[in-house]
């Protein structure tokens, strides 16, 4: 039996990637793809990559009662607005991939879908808040420490993110003529994921009160996130090791590697690879991810599969480009 799932917000590129995977998730019916502004047109229209893939056509209705699960790709702001103007079923299961639903709020009900660290919640819950793109990447690299406790001085971070993380509207920083052969520095110290990523920390190690020091970059690729992270740390490398294998034992999608990665070794996949070293008393890891996936739709589509009990890794049998 499928699972029937609706999609709001269907033209961007988040949605995209998720139209991808459902499309060909043995499990799932898609039952309607909602645009106000592409109602009618066919989905090969704005995302021609699924040519000869579907003849699914954009919709102005979203019928909640006939679908099971509903995935909000929505611009930030306009999750929130829609689930308070409409009629929620009581059994409909959300996965919201916007900012809106991803802080502790008190009373939201929605669970920070991070599967690393709240697999148990997520496999009960009707609410899922999808992490962010950089959050997912620096989360990942910190949380084995968190874990451990070893989180005791400043995590600084570098991470340098491909133009569709910026979404498909165009900007003054987007468009090709801009972004190729250059980079820049964006929202430093201040961007809108560190908030998440520092609650996470706090849930596994709950007297941290370290600064989190942020650089996000703007990269002339389309798509990948690279981070850098270090922090202090009196372990030797071979115990730091078995915190990261120890953590990530049962993960699907995380994996740690003794070779210093390319962001190539992720792209078109839904994984996470960590490479963590040590530097004199510094450790310092390298973590890598797709951002469209991992890092927003392939991640959605995994947090799908464990709320309705499948195996989490249905429908994400992906591989990266040789080239």
């Amino acid at each position: 039996m499928k699972i029937n799932v609706g999609i709001i917000g269907g033209a961007g590129y988040t949605a995209g990637e998720l139209l991808r995977l459902l499309i060909h998730h043995p499990k799932v019916e898609i039952s309607f793809v909602h645009s106000t502004s592409n109602a009618g047109n066919k989905i090969t229209d704005v995302h021609e990559g699924l040519t000869g893939e579907t003849d699914l056509t954009f919709s102005d209705r979203h019928p909640l009662e006939e679908v099971d699960a509903l995935f909000l790709c929505s611009a930030h702001g306009d999750s929130k607005k829609f689930i308070e103007e409409n009629r929620i079923p009581d059994q409909l299961k959300i996965i919201d991939l916007s900012t809106d639903y991803r802080h502790k709020a008190s009373g939201n009900g929605f669970i920070y879908g991070l599967p690393e660290l709240n697999k148990d919640a997520i496999k009960k819950t009707n609410r899922l808040a999808n992490p962010g793109c950089f959050a997912t990447a620096v989360q990942l690299a910190l949380l084995p420490l968190a874990a451990n406790g070893l989180l005791k001085e400043e995590v600084h971070v570098n991470a340098i993110t491909g133009s569709t993380g910026a979404g498909v509207k165009p900007s003054s920083t987007t468009h090709f003529s801009w972004r190729d052969n250059n980079i820049s520095v964006y929202k430093p110290f201040e961007h809108q994921h560190l908030k998440e990523i520092k609650e996470s920390v706090v849930q596994l190690q709950t007297g941290f009160n370290r600064e989190i020091l942020f650089i996000p970059v703007r990269g002339n690729f389309p798509r990948g996130i690279f981070a850098s992270i270090y922090t202090t740390c009196d372990l030797s490398l071979e115990e730091i090791k078995k915190c990261y294998d120890e953590y990530y034992k049962d993960a699907a999608f995380t994996f740690i590697t003794d070779k210093n990665p390319d962001l190539k070794e992720v792209v078109n996949t839904n994984k996470c690879v960590l490479y963590p070293v040590k530097h004199e008393n510094k450790v310092f890891i390298i973590s890598v991810i797709d951002n469209l996936l991992k890092g927003a739709s392939g991640q959605a589509v995994q947090n799908f599969n464990l709320m309705f009990g499948l195996d989490e890794k249905e429908g994400l049998n992906l591989k990266a480009s040789a080239f």
